[in-house]
């Protein structure tokens, strides 16, 4: 499981991305560079990292599910996940 401040922090970085998504594609446009590197860091998508629903995983994370490698395993195992089984031949 990761920390709480870890998940916290990838939350405040999505609402700061959502917040200045458009702002940003302004500056963009315009060309102005100057006054994007005046905004925020995490404003920027790229610092955003994908962490699995459930545990908060950074690694190994799928993007088609939205958790981790582990957290399908076990959820494809207990039949949790329609359309998915374990592969046997």
């Amino acid at each position: 499981m990761a920390k709480e401040s870890m998940k916290a922090r990838e939350v405040k970085r999505a609402k700061l991305c959502a917040k200045y998504a458009e702002k940003r594609a302004k500056l963009k446009a315009e060309g102005n560079y100057e006054a994007l590197q005046s905004l925020p860091k995490n404003a920027s998508p790229v610092r955003k990292h994908n962490r699995c629903k459930l545990t908060g995983r950074p690694k190994g994370y799928m993007r088609l599910f939205g958790i981790s490698r582990i957290q399908f395993r076990e959820m494809a195992s207990a039949g949790l996940i329609p359309g998915v089984k374990k592969a046997s031949w």
